[in-house]
């Protein structure tokens, strides 16, 4: 039995959360911790000068920068503060991470990527055909709503370079099993790149032990502001080109990838979240390191969304004319608390203005998942309805959510 979360003290973290509304849409963007807001504040109020001067502010300023960079090593599980590339958005480091590996793509090389993803996973590798990349789709089984294996080996040959895949999807909630996945793709020689942005939240985030080449994540998903991490074994980012200007070179990791600065008071801030999974960690007992109490907090964490979830997923399969998009049952092995569904007759954008009038934040359409909302026929519908639960919401919040879906449908 896992020790229950202390909700008070996690739902004093989060500001937004002592008004009226109920905030379900966190796959969009989740709420944000109070201690975040207040590092980026200070930040900006006692060290907001350029970095790499000789006087204390600036040193001082440095630290704090080179500091993240640590935190959030230690919060992912990278080996080293090196590996860890700083951005506006996931979307931005994809980008950024093509055009770094478009030097080594040779016409006939050949790119993976999924039509279950995010399309930050898809677009930026579908650019890379300029440069004569052929992608192949590792399509979703439409049966099951899972990527298979044995699709995947079909699609691979000696010259496939890349597989491109989502750890959870934001739209099915299914988590993919990253570990067997990257060992499969690095077998038949090729990398992987991983979108976590739906994960993060949620499980605890281990590249190194699964072996992950790319593995990246926005931190305005995780309790944060807007930015993001771009993971790379420090061997891979080294051997990439500098994307920074002409004297920064291929060595300087990972500035050579931040194009210009990175945004030091949001890198700051994001030191907050892991001090605060480290404390809630240690609130269930944990008596270890601070990456243990982080993995303990997850662990307590799952556990609170797997009830959310349960709770919501128990009324929608008890109803006929709803149909569940993904795992019909909270196991947290399988899936996330990102829950989507259709009414039979209804349009998806119908349900969630009428859920707006019970101060409950739901959303509609295809979360630029456009790829897959097309491939399960769902586009007439304005796609699925979408909810998405993290640990500070409450079971008494998915009850509020029945009975307004209840009036509805």
């Amino acid at each position: 039995m896992l020790p229950a979360l202390d909700l008070d003290f996690v739902r004093s973290q989060f500001p937004a959360l002592a008004g009226d509304w109920v905030f379900f849409d966190n796959a969009g963007g989740s709420q944000t911790l109070r201690g975040v807001a207040d590092r980026i504040s200070d930040y900006l109020l006692t060290s907001n000068v350029q970095l790499g001067a000789s006087y204390d502010v600036s040193q001082r300023s440095g630290a704090r920068v080179r500091d993240a960079h640590a935190v959030i090593a230690e919060l992912i599980g990278a080996s080293r503060p090196e590996e860890v590339v700083m951005g506006p958005s996931t979307t931005a480091l994809m980008y950024t991470l093509a055009a770094a590996l478009a030097e080594g793509i040779e016409p006939g090389d050949e790119i993976v990527v999924t039509d279950t993803d995010h399309e930050a996973n898809i677009g930026p590798w579908l650019k890379l055909k300029d440069r004569g990349a052929v992608i192949k789709v590792w399509a979703v089984n439409p049966e099951t709503l899972e990527l298979d294996l044995g699709d995947l080996d079909a699609l691979m040959t000696p010259r496939t370079r890349l597989v491109c895949f989502t750890h959870a999807s934001n739209i099915l909630g299914t988590i993919n099993p990253v570990a067997e996945i990257t060992r499969f793709v690095h077998e038949r020689g090729a990398r992987v790149v991983v979108d976590a942005v739906a994960l993060a939240p949620h499980r605890a985030v281990e590249v190194t032990a699964w072996d992950v080449d790319f593995y990246v994540f926005s931190f305005y998903k995780v309790y944060g502001p807007h930015h993001a991490v771009l993971y790379g074994k420090y061997d891979q980012l080294l051997a990439l080109p500098s994307l920074n200007h002409f004297f920064i070179g291929r060595e300087v990791v990972p500035y050579k990838l931040q194009q210009g600065n990175v945004n030091y008071e949001l890198s700051v801030g994001c030191t907050a979240i892991a001090d605060y999974l480290a404390e809630l960690g240690g609130r269930t007992g944990a008596r270890t390191d601070r990456r243990g109490q982080i993995l303990a907090a997850f662990d307590a964490i799952a556990a609170q969304e797997e009830a959310l979830a349960e709770r919501l997923l128990s009324y929608l399969r008890g109803r006929s004319d709803i149909g569940i998009i993904g795992h019909a049952k909270a196991d947290r092995a399988l899936r996330v608390p990102t829950i989507s569904f259709v009414a039979r007759g209804r349009q998806s954008d119908e349900i969630v203005t009428g859920v707006d009038r019970s101060r409950i934040g739901i959303r509609f359409g295809d979360f630029y998942a456009r790829r897959l909302i097309d491939r399960l026929g769902l586009t007439p519908a304005k796609g699925v309805v979408r909810v998405s639960m993290v640990h500070y919401n409450t079971v008494d919040e998915v009850d509020r959510l029945v009975e307004a879906l209840d009036g509805l449908l």
